[in-house]
């Protein structure tokens, strides 16, 4: 098939889902056309079989803001056009969705069916969706779509709850490359950050309110009285000097470092021992599952679609969000050299659950499915 992939390009889930898809699909023998104001961050290799295609936003006076959603429909016309595409996927709904619709409506004017598929990976429904400025064209948007899919059951369950959605929704979770995120031997760094044999904790993320990192620094501090241990703060965003202000309240700055943004994060997780995601909603949790893949057990919350990934007491625990002391408790447990090591292995054997050549052949029938449908109502 040939595939069009609309996305962010940058390091939030939906996008790194979205290349990673369009890597397995072009590895099997399928043709993908990245569809997005600038080049995926992970799409830095090259295969014959995958392509990308720059939207460009002219920039005029008369617009206080630059028009994305029209240059992004006109774009994917562009492509489907010239490239024969038999089918587009557009990752999180705002503004992908809706300019997929309004460009499938001028292809159908010139006599051309392209079927459309939406993925919803969270925020775009939880968060912006909701918002009154956007919930009609939402709404509209993924009923219109031929396909939808979530990333989890929770996620499904809260769109039906609050949007008025018509159309049947696919769970495909998200996936991993395991054997990308395998063990890095990579020791000697955790020897640089760790030189006393400290335990090392983790927690990557956007660096948003929601994922509540201040519980991350709260949770360490009390950790590190009893555990020597040191903490690396991977991402970088709105709560950063918030953060650091924290870490200075609390005297811990000696034993934290914030890495800010990291392409190869299997580089750090395949060294950590632990990774920590307190956040206060999570559509899944796709960070949780890259370092359950780099043998990473996990301490989270029980919010949203981590206990569809994360098993309390086998690949990690999960505490209710904002509760410190018992993050603080199950940590210390699961840093116990004696209990560490099987949680390690479980996590391992979980992530595997959910490799892309697992989850991709889901995603290629969904694919032939839909198409399928389409091309039957064209043909009535």
């Amino acid at each position: 098939m040939k595939i069009g992939i609309v996305c962010y390009p940058t390091f939030g889930g939906s996008g790194v889902v979205a290349t990673e898809l369009g890597k397995y699909l072009s590895k099997n023998g399928h043709q993908v056309h990245f569809i997005t104001y600038s080049q995926p961050h992970r799409l830095d290799f090259f295969n014959e079989n995958i392509f990308y295609h720059e939207v460009v936003i002219s920039s005029y006076p008369l617009f206080e803001y630059p028009p994305y959603e029209l240059a992004l429909a006109s774009k994917m016309v562009d492509v489907v056009k010239h490239e024969k595409l038999d089918l587009l996927h557009v990752h999180y709904a705002i503004p992908h969705a809706s300019a997929a619709y309004m460009a499938k409506q001028i292809l159908r004017s010139q006599g051309i069916s392209i079927p459309v598929i939406t993925t919803l990976h969270g925020t775009d429904i939880t968060l912006v969706g909701k918002d009154a400025s956007y919930e009609p064209v939402v709404t509209f948007s993924i009923n219109q779509s031929d396909g939808v899919t979530a990333v989890s059951e929770d996620l499904k369950r809260d769109t039906y709850k609050h949007f008025n959605i018509t159309n049947d929704i696919e769970v495909i979770p998200n996936f991993v490359d395991i054997s990308r995120f395998r063990k890095q031997g990579k020791e000697h760094f955790k020897k640089a950050i760790c030189p006393n044999g400290e335990k090392l904790i983790v927690h990557a993320s956007n660096f948003r309110a929601v994922k509540r990192i201040e519980d991350v620094i709260m949770v360490f501090d009390q950790v590190r009285k009893q555990i020597p241990s040191k903490l690396l703060l991977v991402g970088d965003g709105p709560e950063r000097m918030k953060l650091e202000a924290l870490c200075r309240e609390l005297d811990t700055c000696a034993d934290i470092r914030f890495l800010g943004k990291m392409e190869a994060v299997e580089e750090i997780l395949s060294v950590s021992d632990v990774f920590i995601m307190p956040s206060e909603k999570e559509s899944f949790g796709l960070a949780a599952l890259e370092a359950m893949a780099c043998e990473v057990p996990v301490i989270s919350t029980n919010t949203g679609g981590l206990p569809e990934l994360n098993i309390h007491g086998v690949t990690g625990f999960m505490s209710n969000v904002g509760d410190v002391p018992d993050m603080v408790k199950n940590m210390i447990t699961l840093l116990d050299d004696k209990v560490l090591p099987v949680f390690k292995k479980n996590a391992l054997a979980r992530a595997k659950e959910f490799d892309v050549n697992t989850i991709g052949p889901r995603y290629v029938a969904y694919y032939e499915k839909v198409a399928s449908k389409v091309a039957g109502m064209v043909e009535r």
